[in-house]
């Protein structure tokens, strides 16, 4: 594995002190063992906001089975995407490695020729190790051809849509020549534009369905329930609707924390509660511009589509009793290119052969104090592969790009977008995010040594991964699937 994460040296380190303390002092909990090797689920939800859920601040929309993770489990309140978009998201959590380094960009949409490619190893392949039976439900979004389906990547079951429901003649934001959504079981499709309102509940039967037979098996279980809202068009099932104080999209979030209490009720009633590591993440930050069909970044900045903090920090929940000590908040930086080596750890699994970028946190969620720190460096990509920033402990550091916003601009209304200001300029940019989370102070002028060596760390990362806004190749990228 490349080293890729290294100290930046005696320049930044007398700038910037070490990852914040754990607020939560350690307890005495099982280590994992080979006899305690916990099921999986994790679930991904789509355009949350940091601000969404009531465990992390939202006032009105009502999450308890959620804020029973965070009560129960670790609340991580630094977590991040290593992209603002859908399909480079999910690459990097289920490979643990920079969506960049395996050649997705983007949101890879219906006449993708591309995909995951059969080589990259995922987290499904991780837990098959261990002999872990393994099932997709929900938006895939990795390649919508057979050669890049969930079954080619390790999942013994999938039934979901290959890509997000937005993609679609019907929405008036998508192209009229696109195919109508599709409905995949296994490698085959079922249905031609399902009924959207039934996904959310459908998608968690067939985890429940799947956690069911497992159990019966005795067999340890990995589900990847993906589940596609609350992404546009939002969609509820009629006796979630008007349920929220608000509105649809409030609905949308309560539903989805509903069907969440379905399957924290299913580990419960099977007696699985203390075997389970659940895993709650958003895939990016909330899509701005549809205004009241959009959810909120809370304090951070922008949203969806940038890589200020509102685009790539997402909420983050784990429970498994026993073994994460509840109530614990982590506050140290992370991300989900972290996810498979933690999990490789647990399991006592082998790590691909090829290079990954993710670390092993699990010494992070458990509460630690004498176990490593937080990755000492993060890196964010967005477009066409553009390093536009970077967090080391408390710093953030743009560099000059380009990036949308919705400031001062009309949010869009019910389904309809409001439009972006493309284009809007920043410069060297310097952060401290423990005093100002919202990035509105720039400190670059006052801390010339902090940038210097953070632009230093990421010159290595660029000859490693490339960036185009300095027109840099890089030599440790893999290319992505392609359909022959």
């Amino acid at each position: 594995m490349l080293a890729t994460r290294l100290f930046l040296g005696c320049a930044l380190l007398s700038a910037s002190p070490a990852a914040p303390p754990q607020s939560t002092p350690p307890v005495k909990l099982d280590s994992p063992s080979r006899a305690s090797l916990p099921n999986i689920v994790l679930v991904l939800v789509d355009d949350l906001g940091y601000g969404d859920l009531g465990c992390f601040g939202h006032p009105t929309i009502r999450t308890p089975h959620l804020d029973s993770l965070a009560r129960d489990g670790v609340r991580c309140t630094d977590f991040y995407v290593s992209q603002p978009v859908c399909s480079a998201s999910r690459a990097s959590l289920l490979t643990g490695c920079y969506a960049n380094r395996i050649g997705i960009h983007g949101a890879l949409g219906p006449n993708a020729k591309h995909g995951l490619h059969q080589d990259e190893v995922t987290l499904a392949e991780i837990c098959k190790q261990q002999g872990h039976a393994t099932a997709a439900f929900g938006k895939w979004h990795l390649g919508h051809l057979a050669p890049f389906l969930p079954r080619r990547h390790g999942f013994d079951e999938f039934y979901g849509i290959p890509y997000s429901n937005d993609m679609h003649p019907a929405h008036p934001e998508a192209p009229k020549s696109y195919p109508p959504l599709p409905l995949i079981e296994g490698d085959a499709i079922v249905a031609r534009d399902p009924d959207q309102d039934r996904f959310t509940h459908d998608f968690t039967s067939r985890a429940i369905d799947f956690i069911t037979r497992s159990a019966a098996r005795r067999q340890p279980f990995f589900v990847y329930l993906a589940q596609p809202m609350p992404h546009v068009p939002l969609h509820a099932a009629q006796d979630a609707r008007g349920r929220s104080a608000a509105g649809l999209y409030g609905d949308v979030v309560e539903e989805i924390d509903r069907e969440v209490g379905r399957i924290l009720e299913t580990l419960d009633r099977l007696e699985l509660a203390r075997d389970t590591l659940v895993l709650f993440i958003s895939d990016n930050g909330p899509w701005l511009s549809y205004g009241n069909h959009a959810g909120s970044a809370g304090p951070l900045r922008e949203g969806k589509g940038t890589t200020f903090e509102g685009g790539v920090r997402v909420p983050c929940l784990l429970r498994w009793p026993g073994h994460l000590p509840a109530g614990h908040v982590c506050r140290a930086p992370a991300m989900t290119i972290d996810v498979l080596p933690t999990l490789a750890r647990l399991l006592g699994a082998e790590l691909p052969p090829h290079p990954i970028d993710g670390t092993d946190i699990w010494p992070l969620l458990a509460g630690e104090r004498d176990g490593r720190t937080a990755p000492d460096a993060l890196f964010f990509w967005y477009h066409d592969n553009d390093l536009e920033a970077m967090r080391t402990g408390k710093w953030k550091l743009h560099f000059q790009h380009r990036y949308r916003s919705m400031q001062d601009r009309a949010p869009g209304d019910n389904g309809r977008p409001g439009a972006y200001a493309h284009g809007v300029p920043t410069g060297l940019a310097l952060y401290d995010l423990e005093a100002d989370p919202g990035e509105r102070f720039n400190l670059a002028a006052t801390l010339p040594h902090v940038v210097l060596a953070l632009t230093a760390r990421a010159d290595r990362m660029r000859g490693d991964l490339g960036d185009r806004l300095t027109q840099r190749q890089g030599s440790g990228t893999r290319a992505a699937g392609r359909a022959q």
